[in-house]
């Protein structure tokens, strides 16, 4: 038996499909279920970010899962294979999140978690008993030696993915995350991340991606892993809270352990939009002190910001430029606020009848499909897109990764992040939100 696993791409300007000469995000889910089905099973990942789908693969079964918008671009994919004849499975965040909808062009559907439910998908698929929808949440984080192999032999970056946790023990609203899990968080025994971390060593790699989207939550098991990670001399970037700023300790160990970038989901520079949003634990009024620690730790910084939420303005939107400037943000993204269907974002503005746009297969997270509060959904639009001209001009590229302190000590470093920018620029001026697929 032979299985197709597609991490699709994403559409932009009218159904292009966005493509890359390299992939430096590289999803963890095909070298994890290459690593929990039997032995006598082939399994071939497409990439098609920076490959083309084999529409004419001799594979029996068809896996199909993405990140977010991408789901756009699973569903044709998989609306061609079946008209082909081909069983179609599909699965991910944005599929488990609208179960139903997504079986309409497939066969069967993994909701949430498929370390236990692809095996058995793919038992019930050879004796010819293939259910709709497979729902089994995992009690305990553990899977066998992911398969990277499937992932090094393709045109990716310099580092691969370890996952620590999933899931998140905050309850923001708008985040499909925590509308999937609800609050439920796991995190992987440390010695088996370390073994997933000692083999991307072996396979020559000197850095790696620690998936977790809240590493700070539990800060003794940060701590041991933090401290079991030095003994490896690698490099490793992650994302967490910003309040791990807040903590000279752990700031000082997660540095020393290797970790040299962080992401940080800030979201937006209104408290009263993070009030919105249920993350008031995060304090607007800290964020430049905050980053000023992290920078000065040694720690290179990432945000993640939405625009449109009810506090944001246009006025606040046009002052993010300001507070991305000034505290030398080397890689911001932005995304419109976006309704996703199954978040309890999406029921609120449902339930407001603020809903502009009922077509979800037209979500793409760079225009906006809700009535904002403090402006016009074309308002919010095109103050995303000058927020990301304004942000990613030559002027302040240049002032964000070439003209600062740290230039002089890892000027390598900072050209690798001045070339990001540079491409980040070209795509915003091709109508292309950067993002990491």
């Amino acid at each position: 038996m032979k299985i197709l696993f597609i991490q699709p791409t994403s559409y932009y300007d009218n159904n292009k499909l966005l493509k890359k000469k390299r992939l430096y995000f590289v999803g963890l889910a095909p070298a994890i279920f290459a690593s929990v089905i039997p032995e006598d099973v082939e399994f071939e990942a497409c990439l098609e970010t920076i490959e083309n789908v084999n529409f004419n693969t001799d594979a029996d079964l068809i896996a199909i899962s993405g990140m977010g918008h991408t789901i756009l671009r699973g569903i044709d994919i998989a609306k061609e294979f079946k008209r082909r004849g081909k069983t179609v499975v599909m699965g991910g965040y944005m599929a488990s999140l609208v179960p139903k909808e997504i079986k309409q062009y497939c066969d069967s559907v993994i909701i949430g978690d498929g370390e236990i439910s692809f095996p058995k998908m793919l038992e019930d698929f050879k004796n010819g008993n293939l259910q709709d929808f497979y729902n089994d949440p995992l009690k305990k984080l553990t899977y066998p030696l992911p398969k990277y192999e499937l992932l090094t032999n393709k045109k990716i970056g310099d580092f691969l993915p370890v996952q620590a946790g999933r899931g998140c023990p905050n309850v923001c609203s708008f985040c499909s995350v925590y509308c999937l899990y609800r609050k439920k968080y796991m995190q992987r025994d440390i010695n088996e991340v370390i073994r997933d971390i000692k083999r991307i060593k072996e396979l020559g790699y000197k850095k790696f991606l620690l998936l977790d989207d809240n590493i700070y939550s539990n800060l003794e098991y940060l701590k041991l892993l933090c401290n079991e990670i030095k003994k490896l001399n690698m490099k490793w970037m992650s994302q967490c809270s910003i309040k791990i700023a807040d903590n000279p300790e752990i700031l000082k160990l997660v540095s020393e352990s290797g970790c040299v970038t962080l992401s940080f989901g800030i979201e937006s520079i209104s408290q009263e939009s993070l009030d919105k949003m249920n993350k008031s634990w995060a304090d607007v009024s800290k964020y430049s002190e905050q980053i000023k620690k992290i920078t000065d730790a040694g720690i290179d910084v990432s945000t993640e910001m939405v625009v449109g939420a009810d506090g944001d303005t246009i006025e606040s939107i046009n002052a993010t430029v300001d507070f991305i400037i000034d505290n030398k943000i080397v890689v911001p993204r932005f995304y419109i606020l976006t309704p996703i269907p199954g978040t309890d974002f999406y029921n609120e503005i449902v339930a407001q009848d603020r809903l502009v746009n009922k077509n979800i297969y037209t979500y793409n997270g760079a225009e906006a499909v809700h009535m904002p509060k403090n402006m016009t959904p074309d308002e919010l639009t095109n103050a995303y897109w000058k927020l990301y001209k304004d942000v990613f001009s030559i002027k302040n590229i240049f002032k964000r990764t070439i003209l600062r302190e740290e230039f002089i000590k890892n000027p390598i470093k900072y050209l690798f992040y001045l070339y990001i920018n540079l491409f980040y620029r070209y795509q915003i001026y091709q109508g292309i939100t950067p993002n990491v697929i």
